[in-house]
């Protein structure tokens, strides 16, 4: 699949002096650019289309424009977004670092696995119970958002973050659930029921709990074949208790915590980040 180069509304806006693809997948590439503004992500959204394989999905068009509505209410950095024609487009600072996927590799690496840095789970707890005291739940928590780098870590892909009243309808699209090797049990019944669910903090500290597990050790927060469907890997999520978890000390038992089936006998992301704080 070949990217999808800077349409000219970027360049004439932000007038990259050089460009790296860094992502391209079914829905979204984006880019890194270098600006006399400093370094931005520019994330280009286009319609997926219908396959004998998966569902066409237009709400990918609108993604980043409903990202950078979001961000202009959590952020004063500069967030630019427009129109492109095949979708929407946002800029935005890029995040120095890397994700707590890449940075736990070892872990999952070694012959016995050591028990994990409490620094970098805590930053990743901190980074989430200030983003729900803010009023919005993030709605896709999975590893590969948390960027832990020099300048602090940072929660990024925003575009399906959900507070009362906050995004305007010419860009608001209905939520399907996210990344299902991260979702809550609530959410994948809700997705197969309904076929929409509604993000909730609770949820994403399960997704907190699901991204530390798998981070750790390489395995998801529930047991099901990797060819399953969609539906499948929901079906079992549903049906099926997490697997054990087998992370040593504090952690272990935050992350069993994060994995409850009743959201409200989650720990809040704050009490995650005060236990993992303490001495």
């Amino acid at each position: 699949m070949d990217p999808h180069e800077l349409p000219s509304s970027v360049t004439d806006q932000l007038a990259p002096a050089s460009r790296r693809l860094v992502v391209n997948r079914r829905g979204s590439t984006v880019w890194k650019i270098e600006s006399d503004r400093g370094p931005y992500a520019v994330k280009l959204g286009y319609a997926i289309k219908a396959t004998d394989q998966w569902d066409g999905q237009p709400w990918t068009a609108m993604a980043p424009a409903r990202e950078a509505v979001i961000m202009h209410q959590l952020t004063p950095e500069r967030i630019f977004h427009g129109h492109w024609e095949e979708g929407t487009w946002n800029a935005q600072p890029w995040r120095p670092g890397q994700s707590l996927w890449e940075l736990w590799e070892p872990h999952r690496s070694a012959d016995e696995l050591p028990q994990p840095t409490l620094d970098e789970a805590y930053s990743c707890a901190v980074t989430l119970a200030a983003l729900h005291a803010k009023g919005w739940a993030h709605g896709d928590v999975q590893p590969a958002h948390f960027i832990i780098g020099p300048t602090g870590t940072f929660l990024i892909d925003l575009a399906l973050a959900h507070s009362e009243g906050q995004v305007p309808e010419a860009c608001d699209f209905p939520y399907r659930g996210c990344l299902v090797h991260y979702e809550a049990p609530e959410i994948s019944r809700s997705v197969l029921e309904t076929r929409t669910a509604t993000p909730t903090p609770e949820a994403d500290v399960y997704g907190l709990g699901a991204s530390l597990l798998i981070s750790a050790t390489g395995l998801r927060h529930v047991d099901y074949p990797d060819d399953a469907s969609r539906k499948e890997q929901r079906t079992a999520i549903v049906e099926r208790s997490h697997r054990p978890v087998t992370v040593p000390g504090t952690l272990g038992k935050l992350i069993d915590a994060m994995l409850s089936r009743k959201p409200e006998d989650r720990p809040t992301a704050a009490e995650v980040s005060q236990v993992l704080q303490a001495p």
